[in-house]
C-alpha cells in the first residue's frame, strides 16, 4: 500500500489538468467529443500500473470506492435539486445579489455545496437575466460552491471526512465561524465593488419586467434531498453492524451508495416534469463531472502518495506550523480534490504530535490538546482554496457546465484562475491567514 510509484507516474495527472485547461480552447471539437475517453484512458494508465507493475490493485480499487461515494452523493443532490424550480423574480441590484449570496452561503451548510449550488444557480441567473455576466457565476462558485460550506460536516466533503475520522459534528461551527464570517464578508464586499460597475442597464428601466414574486415548484423533491443528506451518515464507520466490505481492516461502504443512486433514480422518475422543464434539466453537467473526476481520482493517486511521503519526512514534518498547514492544505486542495488533500494533511499533522488518523481515540485526544489551530487551519484551507480552480471542488465544474449550457460564456480554466481567483479571491484568503493563522 505504501510503496511509492515512480515520479513519472504523476505525469498523467499533470496532463489531464493541462487538457482540462486548454482542451476547450485549442482542441474544442476533439475535447467536446472525447474528453471522457481521455479522462478514463489516463486514469486507466495509473490503475493498470499499480495493479500490474506494482502488484497493488488494492490502492486504486479503494480510490474507486471513494469515487463511487463521491459521485453517488453528487448524483442524488444534483437530481433532487434539479427537480426543484425556485422562481425568484426580483430586480437585479448589487444589494439584492449580496443578500441572495449571503443567504445561500448559510443554506450551503444545510444542503451541502452540491445541493445548494444546483438548487440556487438557476434562480441567481434568473434574477440577473438582463445583466448576467460571467463574474456572477464565478462569485457564485466562490461563495456557494465553496466558502459557504465551512460551518458543518454536511457543508463540504473535507469536513465530512474529518467527521468520519472522529471530529465532532459541532466542532466546525464552534471553531470556524469567525473565519467563515470574515471570508464571506470580504468576498461579498469584493463582489459589491465588481457588481456596481455593471452599468448594462443603467439607462434602461426594467423594473416593470419583474413581478417580485417567489414561487417554488417540485416541493416533494425536498424529501429526496433530505434523503440524500441523511444518507451521508449511513456509514459503517459510524454505525456498528452495517454491512460493508472489509479491506485490511478498513470498512468500505456500499449500502449508502446503493441508497443514494436508487433515490436518484426514483427521484427523477417521480419529479414534477414541469419543474424539470422549467429548469432545463439535463444530465450533461453531472456526466461531465463524473467522467472528468474518475480520471482525476485515479491519476492523482501517485501525486497524493508523493505529497504524503514528502510531508511525513522528519525534515518537513518539523517545519509544519499552523501557517504551513493552512497554505499546504489550501494550495494542494486547489489542484487536487480537497477531500483527500484534507485527509493527507490531517494525517501529517497528527503524526507530527504522535497520533494516528486511523485511531478515533487519537483524534479525540488531539482535539483536547492545545494544537487544534492546526486542524482549524487545514480545514479552512481545504474548503476555501477549493474555489481557486474549477477542479478544487466537485460543484465548481457542475455550476460551470450549467452556466455554459444556459449560454453564459464562462471563463476557461486559465482565465478563471488569472482573471478571477488570483485578483479577487486570493487577497481574501491572505487576509484570513493574516488574521487567524499568521
Amino acid at each position: 500500500m505504501h510503496q511509492l510509484p515512480p515520479i513519472i507516474l504523476v505525469f498523467p495527472f499533470v496532463l489531464l489538468l493541462l487538457l482540462i485547461a486548454i482542451g476547450p480552447i485549442f482542441l474544442e471539437k476533439f475535447w467536446h467529443h472525447h474528453y471522457s475517453k481521455v479522462s478514463v484512458g489516463l486514469g486507466a494508465i495509473v490503475f493498470l500500473y499499480y495493479g500490474i507493475a506494482m502488484d497493488n490493485f488494492l490502492h486504486p480499487l479503494e480510490t474507486m470506492a471513494e469515487y463511487m461515494s463521491f459521485i453517488s452523493l453528487l448524483t442524488i443532490l444534483f437530481v433532487s435539486s434539479g427537480g426543484i424550480f425556485a422562481f425568484i423574480d426580483v430586480e437585479s441590484k448589487p444589494l439584492t445579489n449580496i443578500l441572495f449570496l449571503f443567504l445561500a452561503a448559510i443554506l450551503t451548510n444545510l444542503l451541502g455545496t452540491t445541493g445548494a449550488s444546483v438548487l440556487l444557480i438557476k434562480p441567481f441567473m434568473r434574477i440577473n437575466r438582463y445583466r448576467l455576466q460571467p463574474y456572477h457565476i464565478v462569485f457564485f462558485i466562490f461563495i456557494v460552491s465553496n466558502l459557504g460550506g465551512l460551518l458543518t460536516p454536511i457543508g463540504d466533503p473535507p469536513l465530512f471526512m474529518g467527521y468520519l475520522k472522529g471530529v465532532p459534528f459541532e466542532w466546525t461551527f464552534i471553531h470556524l465561524l469567525p473565519k467563515w464570517a470574515l471570508a464571506i464578508t470580504l468576498i461579498l464586499f469584493v463582489f459589491y465593488l465588481v457588481d456596481r460597475k455593471n452599468t448594462k442597464l443603467d439607462d434602461v428601466d426594467v423594473s416593470a419586467h419583474y413581478t417580485n414574486k417567489i414561487l417554488i415548484n417540485g416541493k416533494r423533491n425536498f424529501i429526496w434531498l433530505a434523503i440524500g443528506i441523511a444518507s451521508i451518515f449511513i456509514d459503517p464507520n459510524l454505525i456498528d453492524g452495517l454491512p460493508h466490505i472489509d479491506v485490511e481492516g478498513k470498512k468500505i461502504s456500499f449500502i449508502r451508495e446503493i441508497i443514494q443512486l436508487s433515490a436518484a433514480f426514483l427521484c427523477y422518475k417521480l419529479s414534477d416534469k414541469k419543474a424539470l422543464e422549467s429548469n432545463d434539466f439535463s444530465f450533461e453537467p453531472i456526466k461531465e463531472v463524473a467522467w472528468l473526476f474518475i480520471g482525476i481520482f485515479l491519476t492523482m493517486i501517485p501525486a497524493l502518495q508523493w505529497l504524503e511521503h514528502a510531508a511525513q519526512s522528519p525534515e518537513i514534518s518539523s517545519k509544519i506550523t499552523v501557517s504551513v498547514a493552512y497554505w499546504f492544505s489550501g494550495v494542494f486542495s486547489s489542484m487536487l480534490d480537497n477531500a483527500p488533500t484534507y485527509l493527507n494533511v490531517f494525517a501529517v499533522v497528527l503524526s507530527k504530535f504522535g497520533f494516528s488518523i486511523e485511531n478515533m481515540s487519537d483524534v479525540k485526544t488531539f482535539l483536547s490538546s492545545n494544537n487544534i489551530d492546526f486542524l482549524s487551519a487545514l480545514s479552512t484551507g481545504a474548503v476555501f482554496f477549493g474555489a481557486m480552480t474549477y477542479i478544487g471542488n466537485g460543484p465548481n465544474f457542475m455550476v460551470k457546465s450549467i452556466a455554459d449550457k444556459a449560454g453564459v460564456k464562462m471563463p476557461t480554466f486559465g482565465e478563471y484562475i488569472f482573471k478571477y481567483s488570483i485578483p479577487y479571491l486570493l487577497p481574501v484568503l491572505v487576509i484570513v491567514w493574516l488574521v487567524f493563522y499568521y
